[in-house]
């Protein structure tokens, strides 16, 4: 199993200064629907539909993780639009939808996370080890480091979602 280690902040505005001035390059665009299929304590199961906002191609993967806080194993794989539709068909819940802006800005590479049914946006960097993730230095405009509060993963906002639509 993969170990993904990451450090996600709470973005307070998007960054449109930096990319008109060339500071942040932006490599990718990116809408992606994301649903749980199973939660289970730190474990949990979730399928995405992703497409690439340039080129419109869209391809669909399968995740599997355990863990919580900054370090987690990771096991994510492609998956047919057949069989992501029939696990979609299966929960029939609401998917979270988030536009993905991938760059890089002094050599490190930023995800940001642009949820569109919530008023939340978050800039997330991926490390090679524990060590180098403890020992980043983020600038300011990065915003709070929300790495091991619950209320920002995925898929507490996930259950957030789901609990709004249901009422």
């Amino acid at each position: 199993m993969a170990l993904e280690i990451e450090r996600k902040f709470l973005l307070p505005e998007y960054p449109e200064q930096l990319i008109n001035k060339g500071e942040l390059e932006i490599l990718t665009r990116q809408s992606m629907d994301q649903t749980y299929l199973a939660i289970d304590g730190a474990q949990e199961l979730r399928v995405r539909k992703i497409t690439d906002l340039d080129s419109g191609e869209v391809t669909f993967t399968h995740t599997f993780k355990d863990g919580k806080g900054i370090s987690r194993e990771e096991v994510e794989y492609f998956i047919s639009e057949g069989l992501y539709h029939q696990m979609i068909e299966a929960v029939n819940a609401v998917p979270l939808i988030k536009e993905r802006i991938t760059g890089v800005w002094n050599g490190t590479t930023v995800e940001i996370d642009v949820y569109t049914q919530l008023e939340l946006s978050v800039l997330e960097v991926e490390f090679d080890s524990l060590e180098e993730a403890e020992s980043f230095s983020p600038p300011e405009w990065f915003g709070k480091d929300v790495s091991t509060e619950r209320q920002y993963s995925n898929k507490t906002v996930w259950k957030e979602l789901q609990n709004k639509a249901s009422r």
